[in-house]
């Protein structure tokens, strides 16, 4: 089960995942993120820190917005991950490619210097 919630905060969107993404709820994720791109947000942060599982659906849903996230200069931030839910982006080698930071001040620093 996932729970997604959007909120707002001074300068940028913040999306908090709850639970877990796999293959039966990735769409949801790709609906909350086409969502808040789709409104014109430059700065998104998520907050990982309720998320406990994470499938390769899940990760593809990133994947797939990478490139959309470069074009339009969307700066695009994961926060809170626990070391297990971390590894598997280190696994895949997405923490090359998304910029993940182990706590909301961090990314809240980073996206502050964007």
């Amino acid at each position: 089960m996932l729970t997604i919630s959007k909120k707002q905060e001074d300068n940028h969107m913040l999306l908090l995942l709850d639970g877990q993404v796999d293959a039966s709820n990735s769409v949801e994720l790709d609906e909350a993120i086409h969502e808040v791109v789709g409104q014109g947000h430059k700065k998104i942060l998520v907050d990982g820190s309720e998320l406990a599982y994470i499938s390769s659906a899940g990760l593809g849903v990133f994947m797939s917005y990478l490139e959309e996230f470069e074009e339009q200069g969307i700066h695009f931030l994961i926060y809170g991950l626990s070391e297990k839910v971390a590894n598997v982006f280190h696994i895949l080698g997405l923490d090359q490619l998304i910029t993940i930071k182990s706590s909301k001040e961090e990314a809240l620093e980073t996206i502050h210097e964007a």
